[in-house]
């Protein structure tokens, strides 16, 4: 099983590809100064291994090194992510 996440800017999406295929996503709209991720999904067949979690940091982690973006986490998932993950809080904040 190979993982890769990437940002598919033309469909404002990161995207978590398992073996070439879309497994699931992390939508977002860019608006200024702020990034929203606004859902996050992955496929039935997929959930409960921990994919949307490996994705969701994944974003984060482009987001930390590639911007000075401030997250607005309107997705739930991702607003409990970040909630358990203490050190993505500044995020938040930037």
């Amino acid at each position: 099983m190979a993982l890769d996440v990437r940002n598919d800017t033309d469909q404002q999406q990161y995207s978590l590809v398992e073996d070439g295929e879309v497994i699931g996503f992390a939508a977002y709209e860019v608006d200024a100064d702020e990034i929203r991720f606004v859902h996050t999904e992955v496929e039935p067949a997929h959930r409960g291994g921990g994919h949307a979690s490996i994705l969701v940091q994944h974003a984060l982690d482009d987001v930390r090194s590639g911007s000075s973006l401030r997250v607005v986490p309107q997705c739930s998932y991702v607003a409990a992510w970040i909630e358990r993950h203490p050190d993505y809080q500044e995020l938040t904040t930037r």
